[in-house]
């Protein structure tokens, strides 16, 4: 019997959990076209899913529904904006649901949403992005009776990350709730109901491009009497914390067809000074729990009125306190005296009427005394603000008597006198004429250090003095590590930048004694010790943080005149810079720039601009006077242009124009991006071949010149360069008269394709060249030259030289057949004439020569033919020792 039952039993386990894992593939397309049909009864928009699974096992007995990567794109007039996407939503039902015939609606017991994101947006029109519901009747696909494929008959329901963003074009205003997790639990299926809810969120608030609120942290455990007949939600028991500030709520919100109704009040449930602590994120005001405080704090409001398309409900939020103090056990001093007293008032619904009164806020910190008080009104057309500062706040005494995270404790002395009267309008017009501002504000003694510099800043004194017309900086001096900063300037729309998010405008003088440009460069990562594994201690650096790109502030618009008796940068002393600096668009035109270095000046003019991903940089630069050898050596830009200049001293005048692209990180020059062409003039300058490998080689191919002695004073180049290239115009340089001719190419990788010819008269060929050519009787050897060429690859480093030999000797050969072949023609010429002469001059004597002087002629003209071919074979036996002379060392002088 036993034996049976279990048989049965394991039979019946086996259908079930068949029936659970087959389940899914049974019923996934009905559960498919109900969510389908669902959404497209339901709203005008763009809808689609990755997929939707069901599952018997999840949250067994009941049924699971998931649907994936659920979006909902609207169409015109926000065509294309994501209005909701849900990376997850799980439904969850009786498995009894799931047999129910078509067009029974199934009841959903819960549900929930992971890691979703919501987009209300509001046009300048007032048309929300969010009204997608079908409204005409023509548009729905069937009666009321088959719109309801599911029933919600909920018990919980869960949002899991939610981030919600709200914007209204007309009014600028930006509402975003971040990582929202909200659940609740409670029967839906009832007409009313309590509705049991926990909530955590972060808020941030702006308004016409002024921030009011900041990652706020939010949370709310309520309970919710709900009545769903009539739509009414009334606070019940609740506790509400911002940041770490207690609220209580009391009242109801009705929803209607015009708008929301809205009833309630709120407080702080305690009147202690830890109250408005408690506003400051718990990370910057530390633990309250054992500060000592005195005096009292309170928050308490009331809203009333329906929140329609043109209306807003009225409300006074009061905010006060009265002589308070507070003292943190672990700081030396206190804050005391403290007054708060601010009102937030809106008395007609109309949104613009909104104003606030800061009527009071001071506090003291031991003798120091700070006093502010402030109005705002007219906040959405035009704001209207009025404000005084007045006081004195020793910064050193600030985080000795409140926690303020700083690696680095500040200290200095800010002074505040400060008038300011102005609207928002002409702020945003720059119409500075109608602002109101008389006083100053000055910070002295002031040290700043952090990971990010170098040196810790000090400035010594900096005063700012307001006017109505503009801002003016009278005066900011300050040091940091061995680099000195004067500073005066005026600022034309401060106002603008602070509260509209316009550019920063302004013209400023720096001057400076020195400025190290390390000083202000991000330090490398220290080094740290570890040890082997024998135990010897060994030094690695720490990992490098990624640096991010370099780029100029698109907020600045200004012009800085600057002066410097030294500026060091890396291993360059520049001396007596000065120029002009025009900051704007996220670039920076240099103007007029110079400075003494490398014995001579250089001067530039240019821009660098950051604004696309590549930054790109164009200069022209003249050089003055300057040593060859410091700033081809120095200048790793000019290095790669000219680099065989390393071999040369003396001086070089030259213009430089050249154009490129940046590397993003370090802000130099790449190489391979650069165009433009070199115009440079030498003077007194000489070489020095044993700095160069391509000379040494050439001078060994050559011995008939002396490289070192070659003059190349007011020798004038022209280079260009592109695509890694440098190409060289052809020039001649002189040595004694020996032309030379050098031309050709060489890249930014050092490889090189030179071509020099020589024009080199014969005299210079040696002695033993001048001997063969005066026994062959030949004329001036100053007017027989040889044309050499040589061709030099390779590179730098490893240079390849080749020469045309062959074709040199059999032009040293030609030439010289040619001058013996033509003296014995002419000397044969010239006997022929005088024998013909003389046999017309009917001499008998002469005559009785006739056949000798025939006899003669005959055996002068064969000994001619004998000469002329005596002439070629000597001619050829000089051009093969000029050769030799020419290519090959002495023997006995290497010896």
């Amino acid at each position: 019997m036993i034996k049976k039952i279990l048989k049965w039993a394991g039979i019946i386990l086996l259908i079930l959990i068949i029936a659970l894992v087959s389940a899914p593939f049974l019923f996934k397309g009905k559960i498919k076209s109900l969510v389908l049909k669902t959404i497209n009864e339901q709203v005008d928009a763009t809808v689609a899913f990755e997929d939707v699974s069901l599952s018997l096992f999840k949250n067994f007995p009941m049924a699971s529904v998931s649907v994936e990567k659920l979006s909902i794109i609207n169409k015109a007039p926000f065509e294309g904006d994501t209005l909701v996407y849900m990376d997850n939503i799980d439904l969850t039902m009786s498995v009894k649901e799931l047999f129910k015939g078509e067009g029974e609606p199934m009841n959903l017991e819960s549900f929930s949403t992971k890691d979703g994101v919501v987009n209300i947006l509001i046009n300048k029109d007032g048309i929300g992005n969010f009204d997608i519901a079908l409204k005409d009747e023509e548009d729905k696909p069937g009666d009321d009776s088959e719109s309801k494929p599911f029933a919600l008959n909920i018990q919980d329901y869960a949002v899991e990350n939610l981030r919600l963003k709200y914007f209204d074009e007309s009014s600028k205003m930006k509402l975003v709730i971040d990582s929202l997790y909200h659940d609740g639990k409670g029967n839906f299926a009832a007409s009313k109901l309590d509705l049991d809810t926990h909530t955590t969120a972060k808020l941030s608030f702006d308004m016409d491009k002024t921030n009011y609120m900041r990652d706020v942290a939010l949370k709310l455990d309520a309970v919710l009497g709900i009545d769903l007949e009539n739509n009414i939600y009334t606070f019940k028991e609740n506790k509400a914390f911002i940041n770490q500030l207690p609220l209580e709520f009391d009242g109801s919100v009705a929803l209607k067809e015009e708008g929301q109704q809205i009833d309630l009040t709120f407080k702080t449930p305690t009147s202690s000074f830890k109250n408005f602590l408690g506003l400051v994120p718990e990370a910057y005001s530390g633990n309250l729990s054992t500060v000592k405080t005195e005096g009292d704090f309170t928050i308490d409001g009331k809203v009333k009125g329906l929140n329609g398309e043109n209306s807003i409900p009225t409300f006074n939020v009061a905010i006060a306190s009265n002589n308070a103090s507070f003292k943190y056990p672990d700081l030396p001093k206190s804050v005391d005296n403290i007054v708060i007293d601010t009102k937030i008032i809106n008395e007609t619904g109309v949104l613009n009427d909104t104003y606030v009164n800061l009527d009071k806020l001071s506090f003291r910190i031991d003798q120091d005394v700070f006093n502010a008080k402030a109005t705002i009104r007219n906040i959405v057309d035009n704001a209207l603000v009025d404000a005084d500062l007045n006081g004195t706040i020793n910064l050193a005494n600030v985080s000795k008597a409140y926690p303020v995270q700083l690696d680095t404790p500040l200290s200095g002395i800010l002074k505040a006198n400060l008038s300011t009267k102005f609207d928002m309008l002409s702020v945003e017009k720059s119409e500075y004429e109608k602002m109101q501002n008389n006083g100053s504000m000055s910070l002295s003694g002031f040290t700043y250090s952090g990971d990010g510099m170098a040196k810790p800043v000090s400035i010594s004194q900096a005063s700012i003095q307001f006017n109505p017309s503009r801002i003016t900086l009278s005066e900011f001096k300050a040091k940091t590590g061995g680099s000195d900063i004067a500073v005066t300037g005026t600022l034309d729309n401060f106002y603008g930048f602070i509260f509209k998010d316009q550019t920063l405008k302004g013209n400023f003088d720096m001057n400076a004694n020195q400025l190290l440009v390390a000083d202000f460069m991000a330090p490398e990562a220290p080094e740290t010790k570890a040890k082997t594994e024998q135990g010897e201690a060994k030094t690695e650096a720490k990992p490098a943080v990624a640096s991010e790109a370099v780029k100029i502030p698109a907020f600045l618009d200004c012009t800085i005149t600057a002066r410097a008796n030294t500026v060091v940068y890396d291993n360059l002393n520049l001396k007596n810079v000065s120029g002009k600096m025009v900051i704007k668009d996220e670039a920076v035109a240099l103007q007029n720039v110079s400075t003494d270095i490398f014995g001579g000046k250089i001067g530039f003019n240019g821009n660098v601009s950051t604004k696309a991903a590549t930054p790109t940089f164009k200069m022209d630069l003249t050089l003055s006077a300057v040593d060859i050898v410091q700033s081809f050596t120095q200048l790793d830009m000019l290095k790669s242009i000219a680099p065989i200049a390393n071999v040369l001293t003396g001086k070089l005048n030259s213009t430089i124009n050249v154009s490129g692209n940046l590397d993003s990180k370090e802000m130099t020059p790449d190489l391979n991006s650069l165009t433009g062409d070199l115009l440079g003039q030498l003077m007194n300058t000489s070489i020095k071949e044993e700095n160069s490998k391509l000379l040494t080689a050439l001078d060994n191919n050559l011995k008939f010149i002396d490289l070192s002695k070659v003059n190349l004073d007011n020798l004038k180049t022209y280079l260009s360069f592109e695509n890694g290239k440098v190409n060289i115009k052809p020039f001649n340089i002189k040595y004694q008269d020996i032309t030379v001719q050098v031309g050709g190419q060489h890249g930014f990788d050092q490889s090189i394709n030179y071509n020099v010819a020589f024009d080199v008269p014969a005299k210079y060929l040696g002695s033993d060249v001048n001997k063969l050519l005066s026994s062959l009787n030949s004329t001036d050897a100053s007017k027989i030259s040889v044309p050499v060429n040589a061709n030099i690859t390779g590179s730098f480093d490893n240079p390849k030289v080749s020469t045309d030999v062959s074709k040199a000797v059999t032009d040293l050969t030609q030439q010289l057949v040619k001058q013996q072949t033509d003296k014995y023609k002419k000397e044969g010429e010239d006997k022929l004439k005088e024998t013909i002469g003389g046999l017309l001059g009917g001499n008998k004597k002469e005559e009785d020569k006739t056949s000798t002087t025939t006899d003669q002629t005959k055996t002068n003209t064969t000994t001619n033919n004998q000469t002329q071919q005596t002439a070629e074979d000597k001619a050829k036996e000089a051009g093969k020792d000029l050769i030799n002379g020419l290519f090959k060392k002495d023997k006995k002088k290497e010896e």
